[in-house]
């Protein structure tokens, strides 16, 4: 084999090398790249959908209700599991939810994403300072705090702010 094609091979194999460490540190420090398996954020987000949020969002801002974020669960003891919901309440709120409406201090929430009523009675919860309160949109198929042991999910548990699914199409999330 010729110099030329050695250094060629070389540069080849730099090249691929520098892209996979610039993809991982990307993937670990600005972005979070999720498959979702399940109803629970129909209509918002679509079982298999995969969605894009940006690690950045909170750099210098605070999570606000009705963002919807992805974090680790909280009744994970291995804090692997990444789910995605929208908040809801936040640290000081007391959340409720009675007549299919959902209450956060005792004003109804005007949820404009949501196409179905929610079933049942939940509530009331306090939201501890530094923690939020998480449902899905599809309220009677997500598994969320209302249901966890473990039933808020400290700022620091918030991976990122979902900003758009690119897979089954492109769709901006709010």
């Amino acid at each position: 084999m010729s110099n030329t094609a050695k250094r060629e091979i070389i540069s080849w194999i730099k090249t691929i090398l520098l892209a996979v460490v610039l993809a991982g540190a990307v993937n670990t420090l600005l972005i979070v790249n999720a498959q979702v398996p399940t109803g629970s954020m129909e209509t918002t987000i679509m079982t298999g959908d995969r969605i894009l949020a940006l690690r950045t969002s909170y750099w210098f801002d605070e999570p606000e209700r009705g963002d919807v974020v992805v974090f680790r669960y909280p009744d994970d003891p291995e804090q692997k599991t990444l789910f995605v919901k929208r908040i809801i309440g936040m640290g000081g709120d007391v959340v409720q939810v009675e007549n299919g409406s959902v209450y956060v201090n005792g004003e109804a929430l005007n949820e404009p994403y949501l196409e179905v009523v929610t079933q049942g009675d939940f509530g009331p919860y306090e939201v501890p300072e530094g923690n939020y309160f998480m449902m899905g949109d599809n309220r009677n198929k997500s598994l969320d705090s209302r249901f966890w042991e473990h039933q808020f999910v400290e700022k620091n548990k918030i991976l990122g702010k979902v900003v758009f699914r690119y897979f089954k199409g492109f769709k901006w999330i709010s």
